[in-house]
């Protein structure tokens, strides 16, 4: 065990593990059970150095990068608690599967587990199936909750309760062409208008270049044209009233669809993230905007034909400013029915501690905390033109990507209506936007009575 385990160990975990160690050991005498320091033995003895000894959890996965950082890690904490972690690991669709199922019934399995905050959080929670963590992080300040971005917890944080810790965030930002903007004298994007006009200047379809790529399906394309609502002032919704019909909606979604239907390669409607990244990787497209966490799509060189001429940018401004979405796309949550909560707590406080996030950014995982990203060490695993762009899309991030309902998919099959509409021609969007907006309203007025 390293010196910086040591010191978790000691610090970041005293508070949970001490009550644990009183809970646990019976009282039977005038220390109520827990060990005094003659009983310790030399360097603190077992009841010391195992505080978990003889306990278990589980832990499921999605089958991510995050876990494969991970498990390499776990007997490092196993040997320091004396807990053992006994690991599943799924497809994101089976996952969600399988804890929807499980929860259902009423399982205390699994103790800890990954899920999606901002596609089935706001369900998991208000069918109590997440243990809201409030209570646990400012127990030990060695922890530094406040050192986690705050649009990442927000992104976490239902009806004001903190229903799970951030492992993986993401925010969306400017992809371009280094090449071309220098060949063609044109600037770096800062404003949405100056992203219409460099994509109309650097168009030309009968040479096989398109201005701009992003994604187009009709539910994928919402988290990506999040960023441009929020630039504009606009939002998904005000409280519990629908707000995509609005003039900074329209606007949005208008500059969007038009920047695809102007500017874009042909199949755009059929195109997610996949589609964009691979057509950009061709060397066909100038600009694309989409998430930050998916940057090796564009620079391997083993998916690029263009990965040397690659350029980061932060997401372009509009009337409100550059408000790019940062939200956490991965968290850790707690099963409010697990048997051992302080034991998945330990687990979950020791995974998302500075030293182990360290360690799993350093493989490429995006995490939260801002020490981590000041540290040199923690963005080896990025281009340095990246870290810079995402440290300042941070400070400016929104929370979600996406209404924040329990019924996300008929969400954003409403949002994706409207700028599907614009992208096949339509003239007239505001009563494409109003009949949407009545469609959301219908699926947060569902919330209320759930």
């Amino acid at each position: 065990m390293d010196r910086k385990s040591k010191r978790w160990l000691s610090a970041g975990t005293a508070v949970v593990l001490a009550a644990t160690l009183m809970a646990g050991c019976g009282g039977n005498d005038k220390n109520g059970g827990a060990a005094s320091p003659a009983d310790k033995g030399p360097g603190g003895g077992a009841a010391a150095d195992k505080p978990f000894a003889g306990k278990s959890i589980s832990l499921v996965t999605a089958n991510h990068p995050w876990a494969d950082a991970i498990k390499p890690l776990l007997p490092e904490f196993e040997a320091a608690t004396g807990m053992k972690v006994n690991v599943e690991g799924y497809f994101e669709d089976q996952l969600t599967q399988k804890l929807t199922v499980q929860f259902t019934a009423g399982s205390e399995t699994p103790d800890v587990f990954m899920y999606r905050p901002l596609q089935e959080g706001k369900l998991f929670f208000k069918n109590g199936w997440l243990q809201p963590l409030d209570e646990y992080v400012n127990k030990d300040a060695d922890y530094d909750f406040a050192d986690l971005s705050k649009s990442a917890v927000g992104t976490a944080t239902v009806d004001g309760k903190l229903a799970g810790i951030p492992i993986i965030t993401e925010q969306e930002i400017l992809y371009y062409r280094k090449d071309l903007l220098e060949a063609a004298g044109i600037a770096v994007p800062k404003t949405i208008d100056e992203l219409v006009a460099a994509a109309q200047k650097l168009h030309d379809p009968g040479k096989g270049m398109y201005g701009f790529v992003a994604r187009g399906q009709r539910s994928p394309l919402v988290t990506q044209v999040s960023s441009f609502l929020y630039s504009e002032g606009g939002d998904f919704m005000n409280g519990d009233r629908a707000t995509i019909n609005t003039p900074e909606a329209i606007k949005a979604f208008t500059t969007y669809g038009k920047l695809l239907k102007d500017y874009g390669p042909p199949g755009v409607l059929n195109m997610s993230w996949p589609q964009a990244f691979g057509i950009f990787g061709q060397g066909k497209v100038a600009f694309l905007t989409d998430a930050n966490s998916l940057y090796k799509n564009a620079t391997d060189a083993e998916k690029s034909q263009v990965a040397d001429k690659v350029g980061f940018a932060p997401f372009p401004a509009g009337a409100a400013g550059s408000k790019p979405y940062n939200i956490t796309s991965w968290g850790l949550a707690v099963n409010a029915k697990s048997r051992d909560k302080e034991a998945a707590w330990a687990f979950i406080q020791w995974a998302t501690s500075k030293e182990i996030v360290l360690k799993t950014q350093e493989k490429g995982n995006p995490g939260a905390r801002a020490s981590v990203w000041d540290n040199p060490q923690g963005t080896t695993g990025f281009p340095a033109e990246l870290v810079e762009v995402i440290k300042m899309s941070v400070k400016g991030g929104v929370d979600h990507d996406r209404p924040t309902v329990i019924n996300v998919g008929e969400a954003r099959d409403a949002v994706g209506e409207i700028v599907q509409k614009i992208i096949t021609g339509e003239a007239n969007i505001q009563p494409v936007a109003d009949k949407a907006n009545e469609a959301l309203q219908g699926v947060i007025d569902l919330d209320k009575n759930k």
